[in-house]
């Protein structure tokens, strides 16, 4: 759904156009997954950062086009609304200095930004959701003037029978409210994780990015705040999941998933042709092999950790993974770590003798997820054999020093691993991520957002972890 289209308004005849061409596209790859057809370079890490434009009081200001059309870098690009834009990451491969690489050039990227913004009296935040954002900036009018939106808008709406999102979330305190579109979800920004596979091990990577869902989204939350409620820890969750509500008739679109995968993740892209309805028929001129109607209806089913087919430098199709569960924020610094930590699990998990959904039943995945980003480091998970077992625990104790000898083993130097893992077990231990700032920040000087918002983007510049900002 990365790309722009160029029609807003379909007929049946595209449907049906469509749903034949994702057909024969979806036979095409289910023979390229028998016959081994994917690139096996694999061991690639990527990232897309999503972040919110505010003004010099801390709110939102919708001026992506202004930022987009001066920086005028392939790497950063407009989201939903005209509050936010998305950092992108060149693909590096998992050894060496790999963390440090992603974040130099994330880094860099990030501070072109910064004074691109700050020339127009204003500045970039990552963060899960942007404490002062307010209900009434989230409709059409402030939506990014691209068609896809418009489009998508329009036939989520439509399937709805024009019956107005409601939002229920229920927390530390509840939130509930009806809206009329989909710019509920502009107020979501993320950090997604990008891992190319080898196709030998696809099934048990995609399977360990659901399982470790929980520790991921329990040791990066930092969303506490909607609409000035304090909610869950990761509120970005169940926002997202309702604010792309399609109606009861129709599979969800945000979901953790069915199932895992079992011996192939064709399986994945043959339940996206079978179960979902499609959103989007935009016909487009391209040949089967590049899997260009199978790719965008992947596009428009948002599963917290996502199979995606891409294309290697020569051509070649090559498998990867999505992890979607991470908010942006609250560094640059945090968000590698983040990603380190995230790499280092599924390759710890890869070197298990036993595959981890044989450990943990896919139902008691999905419930760690919700429970964790609900939570946060407070959580308390099911593991291996039914075992429960405090998150912080089980980052501190388990993933992190597995983590520490699956990065050596891909000749990740040890000082390269302790500065970023480093920061991982300092924050867990700590118990300070993004959601319990935001909350500390609060108890001491009282709910006012904007002055939460500077505050916290004041120490974001400081690219320090967050584990070590105070409250003063």
């Amino acid at each position: 759904m990365g790309d722009e289209i160029s029609v807003r308004h379909f007929e049946a005849v595209d449907y049906s156009r469509f749903r034949r061409l994702l057909e024969e596209e979806t036979d095409h790859v289910t023979r390229l997954f028998e016959n081994n057809g994917f690139s096996t370079r694999g061991d690639i890490v990527g990232f897309e950062l999503e972040a919110c434009i505010v003004d010099e009081t801390g709110h939102p200001k919708g001026i992506n086009k202004d930022i987009l059309e001066t920086i005028d870098n392939p790497l950063v690009v407009p989201e939903l609304s005209e509050f936010n834009v998305e950092l992108n990451g060149s693909p590096c491969s998992l050894t060496g200095r790999v963390f440090s690489r992603l974040h130099d050039e994330l880094n860099t990227t990030w501070t072109a930004c910064q004074s691109t913004a700050q020339a127009n009296n204003s500045k970039l935040v990552q963060v899960g959701i942007l404490p002062t954002m307010r209900r009434d900036l989230l409709n059409s009018t402030h939506m990014t003037d691209m068609v896809r939106y418009k489009a998508l808008n329009d036939r989520i709406i439509g399937m709805r029978d024009g019956a107005d999102i409601k939002l229920e979330i229920e927390g530390r305190e509840k939130l509930t409210l009806t809206h009329e579109d989909v710019m509920l979800e502009a107020a979501t920004t993320s950090f997604q994780i990008h891992l190319q596979c080898k196709p030998h091990r696809a099934v048990r990577d995609f399977n360990a990015a659901i399982a470790l869902s929980a520790p991921m989204v329990a040791l990066s939350a930092n969303s506490p705040y909607l609409f000035g409620r304090d909610l869950w820890a990761e509120t970005r969750i169940p926002l997202f999941e309702q604010a792309i509500d399609i109606g009861e008739r129709h599979l969800q679109r945000v979901i953790f998933g069915s199932s895992y995968a079992q011996d192939s993740l064709c399986e994945i892209f043959a339940e996206n042709r079978l179960s979902h309805s499609i959103l989007l028929p935009f016909v487009q001129p391209e040949p089967i092999n590049k899997y260009a109607h199978l790719r965008f209806q992947n596009g428009t089913i948002w599963r917290w950790n996502r199979p995606l087919i891409g294309f290697d430098y020569d051509g070649q199709p090559h498998l990867r993974i999505e992890h979607r569960v991470v908010p942006a924020g609250p560094s640059i610094v945090d968000c590698v770590a983040n990603c380190a930590a995230f790499v280092g699990f599924v390759r710890a998990m890869s070197r298990l003798p036993y595959p981890i959904e044989s450990k943990i039943p896919f139902q008691s995945a999905r419930e760690n997820f919700y429970t964790a980003a609900k939570l946060g480091l407070d959580a308390s998970i099911v593991w291996t054999d039914g075992k429960q077992v405090p998150v912080k625990e089980l980052i501190l104790e388990d993933l992190l020093p597995r983590a520490n000898e699956a990065l050596l083993a891909e000749e990740v130097p040890e000082e390269e691993i302790e500065r970023f893992l480093g920061i991982i077990r300092d924050r867990v231990s700590s118990g300070q991520n993004g959601a319990t700032w935001q909350r500390k920040w609060v108890d001491t000087h009282g709910p006012d957002l904007a002055l939460l918002t500077r505050a916290y983007g004041e120490r974001q510049e400081s690219n320090e972890p967050v584990h070590t900002w105070d409250t003063k």
